[in-house]
């Protein structure tokens, strides 16, 4: 392996965790799509490699990849053949849920490749119980889940805590090595987030904002359970605004996306009812347009999260590029990325684990859904309302702290999120996991790739359920005599319509050629072997065609 293959990786490809158009946004996929563009614009790498299942997004990705490299080699390697990645020695997974391809690679050897996933929402039943079973499956200390923050960190070492607890209790045994958990933060573009002064003038004059008001701005998933409670803002931007210097007014814009009608009721009518002296206006997060504005025409950026669904927080990294000064909660990913010198940071208060055992059983058990856990979660967490109105009235009142905020949050966009200076940290990280598995002083077993434990062949797990298992060894087959009319194997398949459902067990040319071979053996017929020759397919092909002939009468046995 070359040294520029050291520090590459094969991008794992599901449109699910990269195209927010198509799918609907969300933190995940936006941070996916513009992962995508950072790797193919800065990536000190020999070629682009993609792993997909196949369909529409190879073609895209290949396409942006030509817009932005035009020069750069592509690759779109299919998963059936995962091992045709190489000479590149990583694979890129977009989640940290990678067991299912750690299964993948273990009939080639734990030490065939390494896997590197990404921490995004991580309180969801699907991302703990992924871990679950990533601990349970082969993986190797030359895999790893990138943490994006330091809090996230903790929490994956706290569940791996638990499940190590376990496994030493259940099996008397010690816990696996675990895969590497090294922190790297999400990147932005910075360069498109920088303020548009007509599209911020016209939302001032659209909310009727002088220029002595205070415009904070919020863009966020516009939802009480999932993404922030609206409420306890709502009463420190009234505490605040009560204190104002006459003639000064406060307002708040919140850009985003309503997922239901409650909703939009809970954030509307909460700040009818508890904020009349604060102006507000909602604007549409899906709208680019309208994303711009809201950062171009705000004072200050707000992003006063209450919730476990959050763990990094792209926004407020993407307001310090616009050069805004910040008051986040100090909460999970705004621990690390907001500093004292960009934004004000208010406490937050949780309860002691006893407290929530109800959420996480009733959460695990199906009582709840996933809306419920958060919300009661959220419930039970407090962001300090009086330090909310403190840290709004301390940048109301300072125009030059303001300034020298939004300066130090830009050039700290720039020199620590900016996908240029992330990218190269990821190509450190794939290197150190190669350098790793290299490092391995005795790889690890294979496993039989008809015998892994999570999927194993069908044939296997029910091999007790026919009268025999087929072993066409040196038995000859010959063609049965077809009636008058029979349709011949093309017909059959096309009546038999596999290809609706876009799965055949052997292509047709394939199923032709063995019938074929079969065929001009006569009436001595042919063997396995003897068909192997002929047709020049593999054995296992071939046999595959046969029980197919046999199943529809094409074929017999010689001598019956």
């Amino acid at each position: 392996m070359t040294a520029r293959a050291d520090r590459n990786a094969a991008i794992w490809f599901a449109s699910d965790g990269y195209d927010p158009k198509a799918k609907g946004i969300n933190g995940r996929r936006v941070a996916g799509e513009s992962f995508l563009r950072g790797f193919l614009t800065h990536a000190d790498v020999d070629e682009f490699v993609l792993l997909a299942h196949g369909g529409a997004g190879p073609a895209a990705v290949r396409a942006a990849a030509r817009d932005l490299r035009p020069d750069m080699p592509f690759r779109a390697v299919s998963l059936a053949d995962v091992h045709r990645i190489s000479p590149l020695g990583c694979i890129n997974y977009p989640s940290p849920n990678f067991a299912t391809e750690v299964w993948r690679r273990a009939p080639y050897g734990a030490a065939a490749w390494s896997i590197c996933g990404i921490t995004h929402t991580t309180s969801t039943a699907g991302v703990m119980q992924g871990f679950f079973d990533l601990r349970m499956s082969p993986h190797a200390d030359w895999d790893a889940v990138i943490c994006t923050s330091q809090a996230v960190q903790a929490s994956v070492r706290a569940q791996m805590d638990l499940i190590d607890d376990h496994i030493r209790r259940r099996f008397n045994a010690p816990p696996p090595p675990r895969p590497q958990l090294p922190v790297i933060p999400l990147g932005i573009h910075t360069a498109e987030f920088a303020p548009d002064p007509a599209a911020g003038a016209a939302l001032r004059a659209r909310l009727g904002a002088g220029p002595e008001d205070l415009v904070l701005t919020t863009i966020a998933r516009l939802t009480p359970h999932e993404k922030f409670d609206p409420l306890p803002v709502y009463l420190a931007l009234s505490q605040a605004a009560r204190q104002l210097a006459p003639g000064q007014r406060l307002h708040l814009v919140l850009c985003g996306i309503f997922r239901d009608d409650y909703s939009r009721r809970v954030f509307e009518s909460g700040a009818a009812r508890l904020m009349p002296e604060v102006g507000f206006l909602i604007l549409d997060g899906a709208r680019a347009e309208d994303r711009q504005a809201a950062l171009s025409g705000a004072d200050a950026f707000a992003f006063l999260i209450d919730n476990i669904q959050e763990t990094f927080g792209l926004a407020p990294i993407e307001a310090m590029a616009a050069g805004l000064p910040l008051i986040v909660s100090d909460w999970d990913g705004m621990r690390d990325t907001v500093t004292p010198d960009t934004g004000i940071r208010v406490a937050t208060r949780t309860l002691r684990p006893e407290h929530a055992v109800r959420e996480a059983l009733r959460y695990q058990g199906g009582a709840d859904s996933y809306v419920q856990y958060c919300a009661g979660v959220s419930a039970l967490t407090q962001i300090d309302v009086p330090g909310m109105a403190e840290a709004v009235l301390r940048l109301a009142r300072d125009p030059a702290l303001r300034r020298r905020m939004g300066e130090a949050g830009r050039r700290r966009a720039v020199e620590h999120y900016d996908w240029s200076r992330v990218i190269p940290r990821m190509q450190d990280l794939w290197a150190d996991l190669n350098a790793r598995r290299r490092r391995a002083p005795v790889p690890p077993p294979r496993y039989p790739a008809w015998g892994l434990p999570v999927a194993p062949s069908p044939f296997l797990l029910f091999g007790a359920y026919p009268s025999q298992v087929a072993g066409f060894g040196a038995e000859r087959y010959v063609a049965t005599p077809p009636a008058a009319g029979a349709p011949d194997v093309a017909a059959m398949l096309a009546l038999r319509d596999y290809a609706g459902l876009k799965r055949q067990f052997e292509p047709t040319a394939s199923v032709e050629a063995v019938m074929a071979a079969i065929l001009a053996g006569a009436d001595r017929g042919l063997s396995r072997p003897e068909v192997e020759n002929a047709t020049g397919l593999r054995a296992p092909a071939v046999e595959r065609a046969m029980i197919w002939l046999l199943k529809y009468d094409f074929i017999r046995p010689f001598g019956r």
